[in-house]
């Protein structure tokens, strides 16, 4: 026979969860890398210029900053703010953290007339 099960803590005392920053940041990343996969100059960019994020967390916030390549042209305000909504709600989804800053450096653009001109003519 099994022991009786206690009744159930009230939440508060069942303990706490702590995520580690490195797991926030990679949520970060693979979030804007959702976004950026369905921009129409996303070939333009290499697969091994994926996004990188840093997060710093405090209490029950975590403040974020990421770094990406974009395909050139782009309109930059819409893509990186339709990175920052993404970004901020699934982090929010998935840790429970609110994201009251979001920062977004753009290291590079990548141009296909860059790309032509580095090929050079094929004969």
């Amino acid at each position: 026979m099994s022991a009786p099960v206690p009744e159930q803590l009230p939440p508060a005392e069942r303990g706490a969860l702590r995520i580690a920053d490195r797991v926030v940041a990679k949520i970060a990343a693979y979030s804007a890398g959702e976004v950026l996969a369905g921009l129409p100059d996303a070939d333009l960019v290499p697969r091994e210029a994926a996004p990188h994020a840093t997060v710093s967390i405090r209490k029950d916030t975590a403040r974020l900053r990421l770094a990406l390549e974009l395909g050139y042209p782009a309109d930059l305000g819409a893509v990186t703010a339709a990175v920052r909504r993404h970004v901020a709600s699934r982090v929010e989804a998935l840790t429970g953290l609110a994201v009251p800053e979001l920062a977004i450096e753009i290291e590079r653009l990548h141009s296909l007339t860059v790309r032509r001109k580095n090929e050079g003519r094929v004969r």
